[in-house]
C-alpha cells in the first residue's frame, strides 16, 4: 500500500477524473427518483459510485462502502475491512442540491481503519475546491495545508456561525435553537460534506446535525480533528462510541465554543418531553 501522502494525491485525481467525466455531464441534465428512506438519487449518482469503485480498487485493493450499495452489502464490506481498512465513498452528497441546479454538492472518499477515517478526500466541483488530509498530516486545499487556527478560545459563542441540519433534529432541539441558540447565526447547505469542508476551512464555526451516515461524515470527521477541532454525538464525547452507520454531530474548530456549544446542545436536550418549556415565537 502507499504511504497516506502519496494516496492522498492519488484519491484526490481519482475524485477530479470522476467528477469530470460522470458528474459535471449530467448536471442539470439528469432525472432523479426516490430511495425508500425519502433521499434523492440518480443515475449520476450510480456512475459516479462504479467510476470510484473501479479507480479505488485500482489504488488499494479494500472493501467498499458506497452510499447507494445495499445495506447488507455495505454491512458485510465494514466488517471484513474493519481491521486493513476499507474505502467509504458519498458519490455525490447533497443529490437534491445537484438535481435542481444547485451547486452546493460534493464528492467524498475517505478510508478508514478501526473505525477511524485515516484518510479523507472532499470535492466541491462547482468551487474547484479539493480539500484533503491524512492522518496526522494536517488539511490541505487545492495543494496548500491551512494554517492551524489562531486565536484558540478567543471566539465567542456569540459571534459563532453554525450550520444546523433542522430537518432531523428533535423537534424541541430545533425549536430551541431557532428562537433561544446562543449563537450568531445558522445556515444550511444541503450537503454534509460541504458543511465539513467549510468548518475545516473555517468558513464555519460549527456544524450540527441530528443523524448523518458514515459517507458524510467519514472524511470531514478527520479534517476536523486535524485543525485540532472537537466532534460528538449528543449524547456521547467519543465520537467513535457509538454505530457507525448513523450518528448525530456536534462538531466545532474551537475546543472551548465545542465545549459550550456542546454543553447547551445537551441542556436543552435533557428538557425534551417537558412540554411546559417548549419556547414560544417571538
Amino acid at each position: 500500500m502507499p504511504d497516506l501522502p502519496q494516496l492522498r494525491l492519488a484519491v484526490e485525481r481519482v475524485l477530479k477524473t470522476t467528477t469530470e467525466r460522470e458528474i459535471l455531464p449530467r448536471f442539470l441534465n439528469v432525472v432523479g427518483q426516490m430511495k425508500a428512506d425519502g433521499s434523492a438519487f440518480s443515475a449520476a449518482d450510480i456512475a459516479a459510485q462504479e467510476s470510484l469503485i473501479a479507480a479505488l480498487a485500482s489504488l488499494v485493493e479494500l472493501p467498499m462502502i458506497g452510499e447507494e450499495m445495499p445495506t447488507e452489502t455495505q454491512k458485510t464490506a465494514w466488517e471484513r475491512g474493519y481491521a486493513e481498512g476499507v474505502w467509504v465513498m458519498d458519490p455525490i452528497d447533497g443529490s437534491t442540491n445537484f438535481l435542481v441546479g444547485l451547486p452546493q454538492f460534493a464528492v467524498s472518499v475517505a478510508l478508514v481503519r478501526r473505525g477511524r477515517p485515516v484518510l479523507g478526500v472532499s470535492y466541491l466541483p462547482i468551487a474547484r475546491e479539493m480539500f484533503s488530509a491524512v492522518q496526522g498530516g494536517g488539511v490541505w486545499l487545492n495543494g496548500q495545508r491551512l494554517p492551524a487556527p489562531a486565536g484558540a478560545g478567543e471566539k465567542d459563542l456569540a459571534d459563532a456561525v453554525a450550520s444546523i441540519d433542522f430537518k432531523r433534529l428533535p423537534p424541541h432541539l430545533a425549536l430551541r435553537i431557532v428562537h433561544e441558540a446562543p449563537i450568531y447565526s445558522q445556515r444550511n447547505f444541503g450537503s454534509s460534506v460541504l458543511d465539513w469542508c467549510y468548518l475545516a476551512a473555517g468558513r464555519l464555526d460549527a456544524v450540527t446535525h441530528g443523524g448523518e451516515r458514515l459517507w458524510d461524515y467519514a472524511a470531514g470527521w478527520l479534517m476536523t480533528e486535524e485543525m485540532g477541532g472537537c466532534v460528538a454525538t449528543f449524547d456521547q464525547d467519543d465520537f467513535a462510541a457509538t454505530p457507525p452507520w448513523k450518528r448525530s454531530v456536534i462538531a466545532a474548530r474551537d475546543p472551548e465554543l465545542f465545549r459550550l456549544w456542546r454543553d447547551w446542545i445537551r441542556r436543552q436536550m435533557s428538557g425534551i418531553g417537558d412540554q411546559g418549556s417548549t419556547p414560544q415565537p417571538r
